[in-house]
């Protein structure tokens, strides 16, 4: 069945003439009567309509078919615009994930720059560690996550997810106001080798301490700390000494000092997007990544 044929069907109802239908439609009132009797045939035959002495009148059948056609080409109507919506990014489902610092500051400055411009896009947003974004990615459940790498490797098959780099994080390490280095311009890591260590794990391996360990000592850590505002206060209280990246540098409270680690090498983290490889991304995708981009070359060195 023709949805050309219910629209004709819908014309001549509404005027209860072919002629005032056919040229509305810019057809032959011949060409209105051809595509009733198509349509006619292929409800079983019965007539939709009768033929008065002016115009037409539907019948019970085409009474019948009426608030199913205008409910049908309704929803087709609907469709295309969501379907529109969809591609040029003005509608939609956009699910995002992000690691705890990328919220700081990052993601919310992406998804405010996002919405001023797809104000019209459903935005859903998660938290969680870079493995379990990576695996939710992979199952489907993500259309894009914020995830980091320390040392320059990620967990799980790379074949499941294509990165976008994001930027490179400065690493500064957080010292007691009065320490005896918190003046110091920036401190390689293996002048802080004696100290006591604020960590977010009592593993150092895949955590931000790693590189130390190609700086030929493995960190001491005193206290395990999984939250940064909770890591500043073991500092502040002269517990111990913790590394902090760019993204979770903002609102550091003044009774601290961060101080930049001298990079010596490969960046101990950068930040990409990453998005699922072999699968058509949501269309709200790409905007959602220029948006990433600008917020990130928004978040330059911070002043010491």
């Amino acid at each position: 069945m023709s949805t050309g044929w219910l629209r004709t069907f819908l014309d001549v109802a509404r005027h209860g003439s072919f002629t005032v239908a056919a040229r509305e439609l810019g057809w032959t009132q011949s060409a209105v009567s051809r595509q009733i009797a198509a349509l006619e045939a292929a409800l079983g035959g019965a007539p939709l309509f009768d033929r008065l002495p002016r115009g037409v009148r539907p019948t019970a059948q085409g009474r019948a078919l009426l608030p199913h056609a205008e409910e049908l080409l309704t929803r087709l109507h609907s469709m295309a615009r969501e379907l529109t919506a969809l591609r040029d990014a003005a509608g939609g489902l956009l699910r995002v994930g992000a690691f705890a610092t990328a919220d700081a500051g990052l993601v919310p400055r992406a998804i405010a720059a996002f919405r001023s411009r797809h104000p019209g896009v459903t935005l859903t947003r998660e938290e969680g560690l870079t493995p379990a974004l990576l695996s939710r990615l992979a199952e489907g459940e993500l259309d894009l996550a914020v995830v980091s790498a320390t040392g320059g490797t990620l967990p799980g098959p790379g074949a499941a997810y294509e990165l976008h780099h994001l930027l490179d994080e400065t690493l500064y390490v957080a010292l007691p106001a009065g320490h005896a280095l918190a003046g110091e311009p920036e401190l390689r890591l293996s002048r802080l080798a004696a100290e006591d260590w604020i960590s977010g794990s009592a593993r150092i391996e895949g955590s931000l301490l790693d590189p130390a360990l190609r700086h030929g000592f493995r960190p001491r850590v005193a206290h395990v700390v999984a939250e940064w505002t909770a890591k500043q206060g073991y500092v502040a209280a002269g517990l111990g000494v913790a590394l902090v990246p760019a993204l979770a540098a903002e609102g550091v409270r003044p009774d601290i000092v961060l101080v930049p680690v001298r990079d010596e090498g490969m960046p101990p983290r950068a930040v990409y997007a990453a998005t699922a490889r072999g699968r058509a991304p949501a269309p709200a995708v790409r905007p959602f990544l220029t948006a990433l981009r600008g917020a990130a070359r928004g978040l330059g060195p911070r002043e010491t």
